[in-house]
């Protein structure tokens, strides 16, 4: 199965044969080796709990994904970012092995997490920069992360207080449904310009595993609804999911994310599981091949599988296949994006350690400081491999 699909992509896998892939061990050193790295050098010791934009830090970075102009860089980082340290702390607590050595970092992330919570507006939710700083925007895609983070945590602790914030949350982000252009969510609190496909799709992520958690039907139900809005209004022929629908009129922005597609990858497995309902697995595998065809077909470097859009993009797009790879046990996906990973690490770190956002040995990035995003996703892509290469093992 796993030769025929390769076959029928088309795919060169030279440099992706299991044989030359970092074995589980390897995995775990390298997880454990970055995340070490980053805790050192990205903290902000005057503010606990709390990591830098970049490393080395640059006061004159400019970051474009926040809502109107560029916005400089700060003391402390961002919402979005300092999530990928929740990720990957989450994703190393799933080793049986190192489990219990990451509590404590699990416990100061928290602390950090606190801080953006925001209080003064209702319903509770999670701003774009700490609250001791200032007042600030709230996205319903970044709070989708901070629900799914804690849910991670509840799995992995069991720590009811975990569950509680990420039923908070979830009433934060469905305060942005509304029935324009037939339903979903938007983007920013307050904008009603567009319904995208990352509030959406972590907000169905973030349904599906209360569901998991608590067997409430009311979060299935919204998981549903969440996923049956985004299959008819942002979902192309071939099972990618397009960036967003612009409000008002309804125009499609036809832009391709690896994480957009991935969220909802994750969920029609999540899906599968719940209901037993075949349908979902069977969209699962048909976006599963197509979404890899898709990016590795769009102009990527020669030494990679796909193109890397973000490594965070494609760090969300694993966990679509590592959860398709739980039920189906199609390796082909795991191994590219392995092997991808494998090279980024072999190649193109710079004198700190740290890997170039492309992923390719571009020089003038390799100089350039390294977004916190960036490198918190290595840890969590080799934490995840190193449980399915210890299983495969």
């Amino acid at each position: 199965m796993v030769g025929f699909v390769f076959a029928t992509l088309g795919v060169s896998m030279q440099h992706a044969q299991a044989q030359n892939l970092s074995t589980p061990k390897e995995c775990l050193s390298r997880a454990q080796g970055i995340y070490a790295k980053i805790w050192r050098d990205y903290r902000v010791p005057s503010c606990k709990g709390l990591f830098s934009e970049n490393y080395p830090a640059d006061s004159n970075a400019k970051l474009d994904y926040l809502q109107g102009n560029k916005v400089k860089a700060k003391v402390v980082s961002f919402l979005w970012p300092f999530s990928g340290m929740m990720s990957a702390t989450n994703a190393l607590m799933r080793i049986p092995s190192v489990k219990k050595e990451y509590r404590d970092y699990l416990d100061s992330l928290i602390t950090g997490m606190e801080r953006y919570r925001d209080t003064t507006r209702m319903p509770i939710g999670y701003q774009a920069y700490p609250v001791m700083f200032e007042h600030s925007d709230r996205y319903y895609d970044d709070n989708g992360l901070v629900g799914t983070e804690y849910l991670e945590a509840y799995f992995n602790t069991k720590n009811p207080v975990y569950l509680a914030r990420a039923k908070t949350v979830f009433k934060f982000i469905i305060s942005g449904w509304s029935n324009e252009l037939g339903g979903g969510i938007y983007w920013l609190e307050g904008h009603h310009d567009q319904k995208p496909a990352c509030s959406n799709g972590m907000a169905l992520i973030v349904a599906l595993k209360l569901y998991q958690a608590t067997k409430n039907s009311y979060y299935l139900t919204w998981g549903l609804r969440f996923y049956n809005w985004m299959h008819a209004n942002l979902r192309n022929p071939d099972g990618l999911y397009y960036n967003d629908k612009k409000a008002p009129g309804g125009k499609i922005s036809p832009v391709y994310w690896t994480y957009n597609s991935g969220a909802v990858l994750e969920a029609s497995v999540m899906l599968y599981e719940f209901t037993g309902e075949h349908k979902y697995l069977a969209e699962a595998q048909f976006m599963a091949k197509n979404i890899y065809r898709h990016f590795h077909d769009d102009k990527h470097d020669a030494h990679l599988n796909m193109r890397i859009d973000l490594p965070w993009f494609v760090a969300v797009l694993f966990r679509g296949y590592q959860a398709l790879y739980t039920v189906d046990k199609n390796y082909t996906y795991i191994a590219a994006i392995h092997a991808d990973l494998d090279y980024a690490w072999e190649n193109t770190r710079d004198s700190y350690g740290f890997t170039t956002h492309s992923w390719t040995t571009n020089p003038a990035e390799i100089k350039k400081p390294k977004w916190l995003l960036d490198e918190a996703c290595i840890a969590e892509l080799y934490a995840r491999l190193a449980g399915i290469e210890r299983e495969r093992n």
